[in-house]
């Protein structure tokens, strides 16, 4: 669903995301260029010359649909404002991190329920013949609103739909709708609980999972809420003490599920919840043990979900959008995929345990190297490191975490770069296209990979290759990593 509104001109979705938008003739053929995408412009020739040489792409305004509750216009002349308010997320698909699209040159201002943006086909909802579906989308509020005074600048505005959007999201759910498929509050139930993580080799005790993503969501497997698109979702995040509470959940049965900052891998609870309309559930202490074998040799990232704290390299001046470029909003540059092969013309990254940082030695994105001879040469990255008392006879486990992929297939080879069978391959895996659409990340995957110890150099170098393949398609495919972590041989518990 879209709005377009004559005459606003400045558009804001978020505190680092605000400023006066290109005009729609800036992307016509007189006056703009198409890149490797319609949706992707660069204005040659615009109406306002401050937006020469910018790239106008309405990807670049994305947002993950846990912050994505307002966003709009401002008329300056006269001073209006013109808003989309979204006071609960239960009814959009793909879980809190799913993005969408906001507001983009037009002006454009969208309300996405579904699509299958930065997470793929998967997210498209099939039906069976004679199945019957019924959801609820909605209610969306729509602001009008003006400054008070003529001394009022116009772009407070924006401060001002802020502070309405909390009262909306305070009103939710919302009692006036007639419609009896729309619960009200009396009709609604919640949760409340404390999340504990534990995790042997780290920590001696359970801790509390500060900060968690924590919510409910149709029965399933773990981390399959990423891809449910047909029923209602409910999170929250958790507390210092690893405390929270879900409130105005549609009646139903859930899983509840979880992941923590700081962990690989997704909590679901054993047991379904049963909500009914007015209960008060205490679900007590729920405790996460994340992914593990045995004890961390070496890890490259951080386990957060997202390919943000690798190296994210400016973008090629001719394409360079300004407001883009902070720490924030760096990875939402245009072309930064092929990047890569400037930094990396002739040789594949290489990347030295105790040597390399990750924040500057780690590229963001995982891609194909463009070339003259072949359009997408397949590129294969290198981990060095050394091992000492080798147990030939144990098992190591290689955790792979990958953020984002789109039809890739990455394989994994150990200390044999030219080995004819790769120790793992994932087949063409993936569709949520997230590097071209300036996404730090699209579905999570996670890949636990066994390396017999026979395969491993004791007291000598070691190397993991990671090969990404030509799978021949012209537009950058790839993955991007959350985390890569090695643990040595299981041990027993103490």
């Amino acid at each position: 669903m879209g709005f377009l509104t004559r005459g606003f001109h400045y558009m804001a979705m978020s505190d680092d995301r605000k400023r006066y938008m290109p005009l729609p003739d800036d992307r016509s053929p007189q006056r703009g260029k198409p890149l490797a995408y319609p949706e992707a412009v660069l204005l040659v020739n615009p109406v306002e010359p401050e937006f020469k040489g910018e790239v106008d792409d309405k990807y670049q305004y994305s947002c993950e649909t846990q912050d994505l509750k307002v966003h709009g216009w401002i008329s300056t002349n006269p001073p209006i404002g013109f808003w989309q308010i979204t006071p609960s997320n239960e009814f959009r698909t793909g879980g809190p991190m799913k993005q969408e699209l906001t507001s983009h040159v037009g002006p454009t201002n969208l309300a996405m329920f579904v699509s299958t943006h930065y997470g793929g086909s998967d997210l498209v909802i099939k039906f069976k013949d004679g199945e019957k579906w019924k959801k609820v989308f909605g209610p969306v509020f729509m602001y009008l609103s003006s400054t008070s005074t003529q001394q009022e600048h116009p772009l407070t505005l924006w401060e001002d739909a802020k502070e309405k959007m909390q009262d909306e999201v305070a009103k939710w759910p919302y009692s006036f709708p007639a419609s009896t498929d729309f619960h009200k509050g009396h009709e609604r139930g919640r949760i409340s609980g404390r999340l504990l993580v534990y995790d042997r080799f780290v920590m001696a005790k359970t801790m509390h999972a500060i900060g968690a993503s924590i919510g409910l969501a149709p029965p399933g497997d773990p981390g399959s809420w990423q891809h449910e698109n047909k029923g209602y979702q409910f999170w929250s995040k958790t507390d210092v003490e690893g405390r929270f509470l879900i409130k105005n959940i549609l009646a139903g049965t859930y899983n509840v599920y979880a992941w923590v900052h700081g962990f690989i891998g997704d909590y679901k609870n054993a047991s379904t919840i049963t909500i009914t309309p007015g209960c008060d559930i205490n679900v007590g202490d729920l405790v996460f043990e994340p992914p593990r074998d045995g004890p961390t040799l070496w890890e490259i990232g951080i386990p957060d979900r997202t390919a943000a704290e690798f190296y994210i390299p400016d973008a090629d001046p001719m394409y360079s959008n300004q407001f883009l470029a902070n720490d924030l909003n760096r990875f939402r540059q245009y072309g930064l995929w092929d990047r890569y092969a400037n930094l990396y013309p002739d040789g594949d990254l290489v990347f030295t345990i105790g040597q390399s940082d990750y924040k500057k030695d780690w590229f963001f994105a995982h891609v194909n190297r463009k070339s003259y001879n072949i359009m997408h040469e397949k590129t294969t990255w290198t981990i060095k490191f050394e091992l000492s008392d080798v147990n030939k006879n144990g098992t190591y486990k290689l955790r792979l975490a990958l953020a984002s992929t789109q039809l890739s297939t990455l394989q994994v080879r150990v200390n044999d770069p030219d080995a004819d069978s790769p120790l793992f391959s994932n087949g063409i895996t993936g569709g949520d296209n997230a590097i071209a659409r300036h996404g730090i990340h699209g579905l999570y995957l996670l890949f636990n990979i066994n390396i017999p110890g026979k395969l491993l150099n004791s007291n000598d170098k070691n190397m993991i290759y990671l090969t990404k393949l030509n799978e021949g398609i012209m537009f950058p495919g790839g993955v991007m990593y959350d985390y890569i972590r090695l643990e040595g041989p299981p041990r027993p518990a103490s």
